[in-house]
């Protein structure tokens, strides 16, 4: 059914690209240095602070009584910091946002002291909740912010400075995701404080991933880390390729910088433990404290004397000390996808001229995505109600739990995907629609689907297509009769083009520590919080209906009988590759004489 050599042929433009991706390399920018000593932060004022908050609140909570109580102490001592007429102004607001305890009313603090200057401010972050007690680490934050308050305002900087003191950090980031609209203005860059005295190290340090494709500059990233590892000896290294590729095909982002770079803030987070944070029993250290907050003070007063920062984008892949460019990595993915699509349209035209029912096909492939949308829309319509405390992943495993309506939400959906299967099979009985689709037509279809939904995705966004190519190159096999393998050996092709998915998978839940049932939840969050927009949940719900299909014509027996010609089709008449050309096809030898 398909032709081999076209599928080769193809792959030349792929050669080409590799080319031009390795001379569109570039070296990564180097850091800002900051202008002033940053031994005016006072370590031993700030661990002194922490213990004091540490011990009259306890139990921080979203939107909890210890919560309300530390943002009312962070907004008095705001206003009393620095001289009369030269500190912050503050102000308190309560939003209601998501949280991992369902609805709730959390309040901000925003303090602003103005610059000398009309250039955009810079913001810095802190939440003050945490899910357990008494997790101190994710408290130093907090009185970094503080002491980082008295400094700034007893100088004079030439941009403003917006100090914000937030809640439901510890689960969601939705107080942050709340900030940019009420700040009023737009930061020219963000410095997110996570845990900064922890005793444990988990790199990197310095967080630069946003909500979606985006990150951080490159710029802001190196020169928040170049000042870590001068003042507390702290280097932050790379994200592996597995991390970036994961974080940018599935936006489960941890920290509160994702959504102030959604919001196209340039945003990073600054957190000692890691992305995943540190435990409600970790504990801190003075010494590492005072370094890391001189740190965050250097950065500060780098970004202070420079100039506007780029906006979050999709920059690419960093490889080392090098940079790939997105429009580079969507090149090679596109490239990649052409040996497959090329190589179905031929046999697509060629099962159409054998009379192949590729209509009936269409009909049975789109209808194995039938249960994966009702199971997408069913989670969708749990998040519109707000039921279950859905709050936007990645949410931890402390924020989950087997509680009666965590356990119901998940046997809903789980009941709408099997009532979808049991819906698609009603309804392929009353067309006569097979349960089991045999013959290369169910094959050819189902490759098309997911290489067409691929090059779809590749467009807008070409991390999330580097998944569906092994998948799209190992399925070819069920488009060809002639090359389909027997059942055991058809469904190891069928598990190897999930590889890609499932390592991801397994990233997530290791890197995060998510439990079964966290993971099971930040799923159904994806899709019930709008962190994946309509159309991408269509395009996932038809990949994994192409390989339900795939999956499905690899369990059905062989086809006892080749596809043949119609007979309505055109007569070929004209030879072609596949048609003998050699000598004697025209006459004229012995042995076309003895024909």
């Amino acid at each position: 059914m398909l032709n081999w050599r076209i599928y080769r042929a193809a792959f030349v433009p792929f050669v080409v690209c590799m080319f031009v991706a390795a001379f569109s390399l570039t070296s990564l920018p180097h850091g800002i240095g900051g202008p002033l000593a940053p031994e005016a932060f006072d370590g031993q004022r700030a661990a002194g602070e922490l213990s004091l908050l540490a011990a009259r609140y306890p139990d921080r909570a979203p939107a909890s009584a210890g919560d309300e109580s530390l943002a009312d102490y962070v907004a008095q001592s705001l206003r009393g910091s620095g001289r009369a007429g030269n500190g912050f102004s503050v102000r308190l607001q309560d939003v209601a946002v998501r949280t991992a305890s369902g609805e709730r009313q959390i309040r901000l603090v925003i303090a602003t002291r103005p610059g000398s200057t009309g250039e955009a401010p810079l913001l810095i972050v802190a939440h003050r909740d945490a899910l357990g007690a008494p997790s101190v680490a994710q408290l130093s934050g907090t009185a970094v912010l503080l002491e980082l308050s008295r400094v700034f305002a007893a100088r004079e900087m030439r941009r403003a400075v917006i100090l914000a003191s937030t809640s439901a950090g510890s689960a969601g980031s939705e107080g942050a995701a709340a900030l940019p609209a009420l700040l009023g203005v737009q930061p020219d860059a963000a410095i997110v404080l996570g845990d900064l005295a922890g005793t444990r190290v988990r790199r990197p340090v310095v967080q630069s991933f946003a909500a979606g494709t985006a990150s951080a500059p490159e710029l802001l990233t190196a020169t928040v880390a170049g000042a870590l590892e001068r003042q507390a000896g702290l280097s932050s290294a790379t994200p592996s390729v597995v991390s970036q590729l994961s974080h940018l095909v599935f936006p489960l982002v941890p920290g509160e910088q994702a959504p102030l770079g959604a919001a196209e803030i340039p945003a990073v987070q600054v957190q000692v433990s890691g992305e995943t944070g540190p435990a409600s029993d970790q504990p801190v250290s003075p010494e590492r404290l005072t370094a890391v907050g001189r740190g965050v003070l250097e950065s500060v007063d780098a970004l202070d004397g420079y100039g506007p920062l780029a906006p979050p984008s999709t920059t690419g892949l960093v490889l080392g000390t090098h940079l790939l460019p997105a429009w580079a990595l969507e090149l090679l993915v596109l490239t990649l996808l052409l040996p497959p699509f090329v190589a179905l349209a031929d046999g697509l035209a060629r099962g159409r001229r054998l009379g192949a029912r590729l209509g009936r096909a269409v009909v049975w492939i789109l209808g194995c995505a039938i249960p994966f949308l009702v199971c997408a829309l069913v989670a969708w319509l749990i998040g519109l109600a707000r039921l279950g405390g859905l709050a936007p992943p990645p949410l931890p495993s402390a924020a989950v739990s087997a509680d009666a309506a965590t356990i119901a939400v998940i046997v809903v959906v789980a009941l709408a995907f099997v009532l979808g299967w049991l819906a698609w099979y009603a309804l392929g009985a009353r067309f006569g629609l097979p349960r089991l689709a045999s013959g290369q037509a169910a094959g050819l279809v189902a490759c098309s689907l997911l290489v067409l939904g691929a090059l779809v995705a590749a467009l807008f966004d070409p991390f999330t297509a580097l998944l569906a190519i092994p998948a799209a190159h190992l399925w070819l096999v069920f488009a060809d009769g002639e090359m389909r393998p027997r059942p055991p050996a058809a469904l190891a092709i069928v598990l190897a083009g999930l590889v890609p998915l499932c390592l991801i998978v397994l990233f997530y839940a290791l890197h995060l520590a998510l439990s079964p049932l966290a993971l099971i939840w930040n799923a159904i969050a994806l899709v019930a919080t709008g962190t994946v927009t309509v159309p991408g949940v269509v395009l996932w719900c038809l990949a994994f209906g192409a390989a339900a299909g795939v999956a499905l014509v690899a369990l059905a027996p062989p086809e006892e009988r080749p596809l043949r010609r119609r007979r309505d089709a055109p007569k070929i008449t004209t030879r072609g590759p596949m048609s003998y050309a050699g000598p004697g096809s025209l006459g004229g030898t012995e042995s076309a004489l003895r024909r």
